[in-house]
Formats: C-alpha cells, structure tokens, sequence
C-alpha cells in the first residue's frame, strides 16, 4: 500500500508534479508519510523554518495535520514529499512531535491512484462516494501512508457527497485485483480547496 498517489489531472491530462510547501509543527504528535491526506490548520510557522533548497520568513507556511478519516472530513491535499529532517537525514517520513516541510499535492482536479482495504468491483463502485480507512499508520522504512480506500470495513461506497472521494475508474495494470484490494483511480471529493468545497455527486 502506499496511500494516495496523483497520477493525472480531472480532465486526462498528465499531472505536472506541482505541489505547495507546507509546514508539520513541532507540537503535532502525529507521524506523516507520503500518500497521507492532510488538512490544513490556521496555524503557520512562528519560527524561519529551512528547507532543503529555500529558507521560508515566519508565517509564510500554513500548518497541516493528518485529514481524519470518514465521512464528513474535509481534505486538503496528499503529501507527496517530505524534506529531509535535519537530525535524522535517514527518515523518508515526518516523525511525530519534529518540524518538517511537507510539499502537498493541493489542486482539486488531481486524479489519486488508491488502493482498497478488500475486494470491490469497478461495476459496483465506479461513480460513487467513499471514504478512507486508515488500515495502518504508515511504514517508517519506506516511508509510505498506510492509508487506503474502505470497501465497505466501516463504511461501503455510497451515492453521498460528503464522503471524502469519489471513485472514477479502476486502474487497468496487469497487477489489478478487484478479488484481493484493487486499485482505483479517485477525485478528491470533500475538498478544501475547490471553490463549492466538494466535488462529485451524491
């Protein structure tokens, strides 16, 4: 698994690999990885924060903590990488409690390929809404989300537009299947940055 990964834009075109800098503030206690939804929180950086390439002035950085999974919970964007940690280069992911600059993935017309926590059939789930489960908190090696798409664990994909995603098409790979946890090609649907907030269709 690898949470969520942006493949292409709404309309087909290839994602450009554009992201926004962010900041993960000392006090949050919560790991991130590559792959995780985060949100963002009215907090920006009170310190200068230096990255790997760029030094960013206080306040230039808007906070962000992990999205809570469910229905209802609005996204902000997926983290697609982390710079380094200067205490500990060898981490590929935020450690809990540690100042990171994250770069997020935050348009609204992004295509994320997601994998699902068990079996689903395009012909049942294509067009409708889902949510996300965190299945687990992320691999600290690979430094990869353990986020995936809930095929119905806590909560079934359903004609509801307050749900986090919405599945637009199964990924066509020979490594697909929908017996064991298929992947599908999703919109971000409860989104913070689109102008109406949401996305798809209940």
């Amino acid at each position: 698994m690898s949470g969520l990964k942006p493949v292409k834009m709404r309309s087909g075109r290839p994602w450009n690999g554009a992201t926004r800098p962010y900041v993960v503030l000392s006090s949050y206690a919560t790991a991130l990885f590559i792959g995780d939804p985060v949100i963002k929180m009215g907090d920006m950086n009170t310190a200068v924060v230096k990255g790997g390439l760029q030094t960013y002035d206080v306040g230039a950085l808007q906070a962000v903590n992990k999205a809570t999974v469910g229905d209802g919970n609005a996204i902000t964007g997926v983290i697609v990488a982390i710079e380094p940690v200067a205490s500990d280069l060898e981490k590929p992911y935020s450690p809990a409690s540690t100042e990171a600059i994250v770069h997020v993935c935050d348009d609204p017309d992004v295509l994320f390929e997601i994998q699902a926590d068990a079996a689903l059939t395009a012909a049942a789930s294509v067009g409708l809404n889902a949510v996300l489960i965190a299945t687990t908190a992320g691999d600290t090696v690979t430094g990869l989300s353990g986020i995936e798409l809930d095929s119905g664990t806590s909560d079934a994909p359903a004609a509801d537009a307050s749900n986090q995603l919405l599945i637009v098409a199964p990924v066509t790979r020979p490594d697909q299947d929908y017996t064991g946890k298929p992947k599908f090609e999703v919109l971000i649907n409860n989104h913070t940055e689109a102008p109406q907030g949401m996305l798809g269709i209940s």
